[in-house]
């Protein structure tokens, strides 16, 4: 830990440690949701360390709940889960090789994502990749076995209230990249699209329809003339005092 705090800084650990923090309560609000559709204990943290991806944990235990098959809830997360491929694009350069790349593949996940892409330096990205992932494998089992202990006396996991404090943190955690225009345009775009396939979509399904942002303005990027993306990226460089 004193390494880390020497390479990232107090402030980048502190968001670490809160993030994991988050994942614990999370993982409780899963927990219980477990608990509640049928799920034994030791069940529900086997698929939290497992699996270790509360989206596709939770679609997996929404139709388990509506009585739907346990192979259609796995591939119903599966398909949520398929994000990662994205992830693993942004994050997979600083993992390595052998078999740092196989354990840090399955700790590819929004929270690891979030605060990995921040990272400017390959070591400092590397570390609080690896930081951040060791806190959620540590966290959402943990959180999840204390669910499924108080999913008896809270039976909905509603009341806990949590359905906007995690999206609120990583959204807090991204905004720094939102500074590049291109990024803000395809995050601007992509929850656009997201929010509007919300309504024809099952719950987990609308974030993956937000890919095609990224597709436009990669698209956009591509068709813009060498000449023109270099002086637009020159004037971005240039102090507002000095234009």
């Amino acid at each position: 830990m004193r390494s880390s705090w020497r390479t990232l800084g107090a402030d980048r650990v502190r968001a670490i440690l809160v993030m994991s923090a988050s994942v614990l309560v999370i993982g409780m609000s899963y927990g219980v949701a477990a608990h509640t559709a049928g799920l034994p204990w030791w069940q529900i943290v086997l698929v939290a360390t497992v699996v270790l991806a509360g989206s596709s944990e939770f679609v997996f235990v929404g139709v388990i709940a509506a009585g739907g098959a346990p192979l259609v809830g796995a591939l119903a997360g599966l398909l949520v889960n398929t994000r990662n491929f994205g992830y693993g694009l942004a994050v997979g350069r600083h993992l390595g090789r052998g078999l740092p790349m196989l354990f840090g593949a399955h700790l590819i996940n929004d929270e690891t994502a979030a605060i990995t892409t921040g990272e400017n330096d390959a070591r400092r990205a590397r570390m609080a990749f690896f930081l951040c992932g060791a806190g959620v494998l540590l966290s959402w089992p943990f959180g999840s076995l204390l669910g499924s202990a108080i999913g008896g006396v809270v039976a909905d996991p509603e009341m806990l209230g949590l359905d906007a404090a995690f999206p609120a943190l990583l959204a807090a955690l991204a905004l720094p990249a939102l500074k590049d225009r291109r990024t803000l345009a395809a995050a601007l775009l992509g929850a656009i699209v997201a929010v509007a396939a919300s309504p024809f979509l099952p719950a987990g399904l609308p974030i993956l329809t937000a890919l095609v942002g990224l597709a436009c303005v990669e698209l956009i990027r591509r068709r813009t003339p060498p000449a023109h993306r270099t002086s637009a990226r020159a004037e971005a460089r240039t102090p507002e005092h000095a234009r």
